[in-house]
């Protein structure tokens, strides 16, 4: 593939300030980000159709989808903050996260990398940049990523992560070492490296952070173990699921590992909306099921019925984009 050395990203903002319940004033915010072409960390993107944020693993352009105006917001401010203290590390992490959610993946990239020249040894900047670049299918750059976080998190202290969609009882369920080895371990399933890929989510769910985390990870362990044949031991890291536990945010992964027990049906869950975050999750959960119980004509089917949908940047989507483009 052609690579490009960009020297500016932008992301437009088109913010529409109410003035009235009818009338709104169109306020165009332009937030750059130069990249010096001599800069030793400057972002490397895969060449794309002008406009899209990435291509899919199977040629078709992505292109980021509308967001609600609270986005657009949050984003202004995180950039009022950036302006006010570049250097500040906070608020380069929240510049990019803030600017990824408006799914600007390619501009977000370019900020974390910003980070990442300010603060190298911040495994934090590598953390957020990994995780985009699974958006936009740079999956070798973010297995390249992560690789660095995690060994800049050895013999350091767990931190809370700061949640950009917090739920509704404000609980944080996530820490920066989880999410390292949960992105770690993503990025080696997509590369179909099946041990590593399970060897990395082990060691997030050894964190015992809550029963979010128990679920989250036990279905993707579950998976890469079924993957590699190993049927009975895949069954057996499913001990510590069950039906009662204290879900705040993954009951998609919690319901999906209670199928892999036998408790739900799988038609149950194959009525669920694949455009929606969570519902995505169980789409590729449930086609992949499928998949490694012999119903192929099944599963990709259901693969491909999730193709049609908005959610392509959803992890779930991105793996059955992965076996869509492989089979």
């Amino acid at each position: 593939m052609k690579l490009l050395q960009p020297i500016c990203l932008s992301v437009m903002a088109l913010l529409m300030m109410s003035c009235s319940t009818e009338n709104f004033d169109k306020t165009e915010i332009v937030l750059e980000i130069k990249t010096p072409l001599e800069d030793p960390i400057a972002v490397l993107f895969s060449e794309v159709q002008e406009g899209a944020q990435a291509t899919s693993f199977m040629g078709k352009p992505l292109f980021a989808n509308a967001h609600n105006q609270k986005l657009f917001n949050n984003l202004v401010l995180a950039k009022a903050n950036y302006d006010a203290d570049p250097m500040n590390a906070m608020n380069i992490i929240w510049y990019g996260r803030r600017t990824a959610y408006i799914g600007d993946y390619r501009a977000a990239i370019a900020i974390f990398s910003e980070g990442i020249k300010k603060y190298p040894n911040d495994a934090r900047m590598y953390r957020h940049r990994g995780h985009r670049y699974i958006s936009v299918r740079e999956i070798d750059r973010a297995v390249d990523d992560y690789e660095m976080a995690e060994k800049l998190i050895k013999g350091t202290k767990d931190k809370i992560e700061p949640d950009g969609a917090p739920n509704p009882q404000g609980i944080y369920l996530t820490s920066t070492h989880s999410n390292i080895y949960y992105h770690l371990g993503l990025s080696y399933y997509l590369r179909q490296e099946w041990q590593k890929s399970h060897n990395a989510f082990k060691m997030g769910q050894k964190l015992g952070l809550n029963d979010d985390n128990i679920v989250s990870t036990g279905h993707w362990i579950y998976m890469n173990l079924r993957r590699m044949g190993k049927d009975k031991e895949a069954q057996a890291s499913l001990n510590n699921i069950e039906q009662e536990m204290n879900i705040i945010e993954n009951m998609s992964y919690h319901n999906l590992t209670l199928m892999y027990k036998g408790i739900i049906p799988s038609d149950i869950l194959t009525s669920v909306d694949p455009n929606d975050p969570s519902g995505a999750a169980i789409a590729y959960g449930v086609a992949n099921w499928f998949l490694y119980n012999g119903e192929t004509k099944k599963a990709y089917e259901l693969m491909e019925k999730f193709m049609e949908t908005r959610s392509w940047s959803a992890f779930g989507f991105i793996a059955a984009e992965m076996d869509l483009s492989i089979r």
